[in-house]
């Protein structure tokens, strides 16, 4: 199926790793021209090398969690490929820990990396989505917003709230025709479960491999998602072939979430 893809100009964050650069890999097969972005340029230049240095590509660094910062980025991709048409919204996740461990500081930042970016960004492209033919934002945020994990508060606070900011954007756009979703990744094997796997055998007194066993059995179809499988389904979600899906939180977890919604 064609997605309808060719020529579309995406904007995608923290796209240097994981999810945000399987997506960007998808997004250029389609035929798609793709800024991605991260905080660090020579991550950036590293993961450019392997999608290939395309002339349909364009890294730029940016710390998504300063407003201004993020009006360049997207000024930048509007100077070089004269117009925005898809916006992901990606950022890595927060600090592992409870309420009784987590300081202020660490709320406040990731109040801004988990939240706030998303505010920033959509702000930031809304005048250009206005004037594209098939506007759309995604957010990414996590399984954890339907069924909150252990040791996981920030995440499963903040990415909570990316869905209410989601869904209310949903019909607040809905006269300009930008269409608004978001990905409830599971587990998925990307540098962050790493670390998460790592934190929790700390925690338990195991070892990763032992805690990615553990984890497998609760997924019905018994394994950890590949970031690719992740990919293909935010370039379905962000492309006109999905031109009447809009206000979706879309579980991609392999069916960990056993709730009816």
């Amino acid at each position: 199926m064609d997605l309808g893809l060719k020529d579309k100009v995406a904007l995608v964050s923290g796209a240097s790793k994981g999810l945000g650069f399987a997506t960007a890999g998808v997004l250029l097969e389609e035929g798609a021209k793709v800024v991605i972005t991260s905080r660090s340029q020579a991550n950036l230049d590293e993961a450019a090398g392997k999608l290939g240095n395309p002339q349909t590509l364009l890294a730029v660094a940016c710390d998504v969690t300063q407003a201004q910062d993020c009006v360049r980025l997207i000024e930048q991709t509007v100077a070089v490929f004269k117009k925005l048409d898809i916006l992901v919204a990606n950022c890595g996740g927060p600090d592992p820990g409870t309420f009784e461990k987590l300081s202020d500081e660490q709320w406040e930042q990731a109040i801004q990396k988990s939240f706030m970016s998303n505010v920033y960004l959509i702000r930031g492209a809304l005048p250009f989505l206005k004037n594209s033919d098939s506007p759309s934002i995604l957010t990414i945020t996590s399984f954890t917003t339907k069924m909150p994990m252990e040791n996981m508060l920030l995440s499963n606070s903040l990415r909570a709230g990316t869905i209410g900011l989601t869904k209310t954007l949903s019909f607040e756009f809905g006269a300009y025709h930008i269409r608004v979703n978001s990905i409830l990744p599971g587990w998925t094997l990307t540098d962050r479960v790493n670390s998460l796997l790592d934190n929790r055998a700390k925690l338990n007194a195991t070892t990763p491999e032992e805690e990615l066993r553990k984890i497998s059995k609760e997924i019905p179809l018994g394994r950890m998602g590949d970031p690719l499988e992740f990919a293909r389904a935010a370039a379905f979600l962000v492309s006109p072939a999905a031109s009447f899906v809009n206000g979706v939180m879309l579980n991609v977890d392999g069916g960990i979430n056993k709730g009816l919604f």
